[in-house]
């Protein structure tokens, strides 16, 4: 999967009845996170177990929910301050679904610049 820049990936951090499909998602999106689920931005929900993620997303004709379902083991998830989600790079959303601890991992530095 990959994504534009302009793609902001938002990982809600309160566990979600995975029976929720479109319109549940779609509340919880604007009441829970406060954010336009048809932004163009991706939407991480996961399960109370850790097994489970969905992704909702607008892809400009309508509403896409992709979903995963680990048969051993659990994603390992960000985390965040006292918020209801927590905004990660699509870089990271790829290392969460291959199986990669982000807490185990580190940056390297690099160039910004001066303000």
């Amino acid at each position: 999967m990959s994504l534009p820049p302009s793609v902001r990936v938002f990982f809600c951090l309160a566990p979600t009845d995975m029976r929720r499909s479109f319109d549940g998602l779609v509340g919880m999106t604007r009441s829970l996170l406060r954010r336009d689920p048809l932004s163009g931005h991706l939407f991480v929900f996961r399960n109370r177990r850790g097994n489970r993620l969905k992704v909702l997303y607008w892809d400009r004709t309508g509403l896409c929910i992709w979903y995963k379902r680990l048969e051993r083991g659990v994603f390992q998830f960000p985390s965040g301050s006292s918020g209801t989600d927590v905004e990660i790079s699509s870089a990271e959303l790829m290392l969460i679904l291959e199986g990669l601890d982000l807490r185990s991992t580190s940056r390297t530095k690099r160039y910004s610049r001066a303000a």
